[in-house]
């Protein structure tokens, strides 16, 4: 399965991207990596690295045809900047930038590293399907329920294409699973209770190989305003940091294992 088709120029999204929080819209997750794909119509080439993405969701993305609208802001020897945009019934409903910087030779001299250890599962999700989850020092688990906790979270994913016919590219698959920053960060005791707004994702490299996780880094709230940190990590360690603003939904709290059982997802490939 993909999550999107193209039809007429458009995209067009499949039953699996709607929403926790609303049938009749898709997850951010499938917003972040559709707008990593139009930025990646104009990337320089491999001589340039996608070190910053950033995408706002301030409308709900439907789940009807997507337009997406791109354009090259900066285009210089080492930094190029593209601004991307879905539009909907002649709205904007998110859009995004990406600053490609030039790769270079790193800088002599050593540094301060955080010294935090990232979990990998021993089992290889050879086949895409739903993630592994990880909270404090239980085992990993696909099971939805696993996460009702106030423990530290991981996620671990392998995603299937996002384009029907096309393989997923790394920059998409970093953008997907940046927007999970908001369920491992945000997922508490009593579920999810707030849905981000925005987010940064910023990348030293791309991800190595088709499995890629997130651990979450802090959290912090007040005033039904919560700012939260992850970092991105495959098994050759970490590859960058994801940031997200999200508000208070708690009217409209998700139980993660609810949603799970109405979508009959299970730990089987999808």
């Amino acid at each position: 399965m993909a999550f999107f088709t193209v039809a007429d120029g458009r995209y067009i999204p499949s039953a699996f991207t709607a929403s926790a929080w609303s049938p009749n819209q898709i997850g951010g997750t499938f917003a972040c990596a559709l707008l990593a794909r139009g930025l990646e119509t104009h990337s320089p080439g491999p001589a340039f690295l996608p070190a910053r993405f950033t995408a706002d969701l301030f409308r709900p993305v439907l789940t009807e045809p997507i337009e997406l609208r791109t354009e090259v802001i900066r285009d210089g020897n080492r930094v190029r900047v593209i601004d991307a945009a879905i539009v909907q019934h002649d709205q904007v409903r998110a859009r995004a930038s990406a600053m490609y910087l030039a790769v270079a030779q790193q800088p002599p001299g050593q540094l301060w590293q955080a010294a935090d250890t990232l979990p990998v599962p021993d089992l290889v999700l050879a086949a895409p399907g739903p993630p592994l989850f990880k909270s404090g020092p239980a085992d990993w688990t696909g099971d939805f329920a696993s996460g009702r906790n106030s423990a530290r979270k991981s996620a671990w994913h392998n995603l299937p294409p996002l384009i029907e016919g096309e393989p997923i590219t790394p920059f998409q698959r970093a953008a997907f699973v940046a927007d999970t920053t908001n369920l491992v960060c945000n997922w508490g005791t009593e579920g999810v209770g707030y849905i981000n707004t925005d987010v940064t994702l910023t990348l030293t490299r791309l991800p190595d190989g088709h499995e890629l996780g997130i651990q979450a880094r802090d959290h912090f709230s007040a005033n039904g305003i919560a700012n939260s940190t992850a970092t991105l990590y495959d098994r050759t360690g970490p590859l960058g940091t994801t940031v997200i603003t999200a508000l208070s939904n708690a009217r409209r709290q998700v139980d993660m294992a609810a949603f799970a059982d109405e979508r009959a997802i299970t730990t089987q490939p999808v």
